[in-house]
């Protein structure tokens, strides 16, 4: 018998990417699908192909939910405080997919990747574990990437920079981007085309735009397009990000190791649409080759793209736009630093709506109606 799987949240950039690599890998074939929402109940469930349309179901009612073998969420956080835990009182013994924050630290959840972390979920699954939830994207895309490096045992300690895109906010986060670099445009485009005109003239009245009341920065709440922010969430009493805390812990848990490896580092909100960078120092357990550590990264697994360290290459794949859209890891600029043999550059790029958030729940999925 198939199973009843319910979806929430799939109207979103997480949930609808998640539909569409269900719709991509012909995921739906395998289960009966039944659409939740928590704003348009009763209106049509999405079309999709082989699949019989229904009325939309309401969100919050626990005895529909309770119906359900399998919940998949990419509603958020606020959405899971107010339901999983009603749910669970009931006594439903199903399986919550969550790709929200909420239960990530929770001691009976179980944070997945399963390219890293595959031995995990099996032994949970075996030990009853019924929640499993998709890591922080800049964790899950680092876990990737640096895989090989994990799994020998490699990596002494790390230091990151992450250049995070837009959309790694929301829906609404993006489209103020784009409003900020029309609003930019419009108001230079006379002078931007005038032979005339001095760039600095341009560039001085770009700045005053930036911090006029016209500039739209409801959402960012100053200017990303021409800017960095090197702020993302709320502060934590160590000084960082929750963000920035976010990726030790989450990190430490996926990997399930005897010792704690510490991760730390600053997250930057950067002006790209889509995917997110990564900037790694890295100190190993033990001196290697760059040749071998290309060669141990490269063989964790199959989505790695090795981006060889000149400049051609670089700029043309080891870029947001060279991967988004795809399952691919751009991994390049690797090379010792100068401060020893034992210290390591390694610059790396994915799409934060895959493997940083989507991909990872809906392999979850499938691993779960084996």
């Amino acid at each position: 018998m198939k199973k009843f799987v319910g979806f929430i949240g799939w109207r979103g950039m997480v949930g609808s990417v998640l539909i569409q690599r269900l719709i991509e890998e012909n995921n739906f074939g395998k289960i009966n699908p039944i659409f939740f929402s928590t704003s348009q109940v009763g209106e049509k469930s999405p079309i999709i192909k082989g699949i019989s349309r229904s009325y939309l179901k309401n969100a919050y009612d626990i005895q529909d939910l309770k119906k359900m073998h399998i919940i998949l969420t990419c509603q958020g956080a606020e959405y899971t405080n107010i339901v999983y835990q009603k749910l669970r009182s009931t006594g439903w013994k199903g399986y919550w997919l969550d790709s929200s924050s909420y239960l990530r630290m929770n001691s009976n959840s179980v944070i997945v990747l399963d390219p890293i972390n595959i031995d995990l979920i099996h032994s949970a699954i075996r030990s009853g574990v019924k929640t499993f939830v998709g890591g922080n994207c800049t964790v899950s895309l680092m876990l990737m990437a640096l895989g090989g490096l994990f799994s020998r045992n490699l990596i002494e300690w790390i230091n990151f920079s992450t250049y995070q895109a837009a959309s790694g906010a929301g829906a609404n986060y993006i489209m103020e981007l784009l409003k900020q670099m029309g609003f930019l445009y419009n108001e230079v485009s006379i002078p931007l085309n005038q032979s005339s005109n001095s760039v600095l003239n341009i560039e001085k009245k770009i700045s005053q735009l930036s911090t006029s009341d016209q500039f739209p920065k409801k959402y960012f709440l100053a200017p990303l397009a021409g800017n960095v922010l090197p702020w993302i969430d709320v502060i934590t009493e160590s000084g960082q990000t929750k963000e920035e805390r976010k990726v030790s812990e989450e990190a430490n848990k996926i990997l399930n190791s005897k010792v704690f490896i510490p991760i730390d580092g600053v997250c930057v909100r950067v002006g790209a649409f889509r995917c997110h960078s990564q900037s790694f120092l890295i100190k190993l357990t033990e001196d290697i080759s760059c040749v071998d550590i290309i060669n141990i990264i490269q063989n964790h697994n199959s989505w790695i793209k090795i981006i060889p360290n000149n400049f051609k290459d670089t700029i043309n794949s080891l870029t947001p736009f060279s991967v988004t859209g795809t399952l691919d890891i751009a991994v390049g600029r690797i090379r010792k630093l100068n401060f020893g043999s034992k210290y390591l550059s390694i610059f790396t790029v994915g799409d934060q709506l895959l493997w940083g958030a989507a991909e990872p729940i809906r392999r979850m999925l499938m691993i779960l109606l084996k």
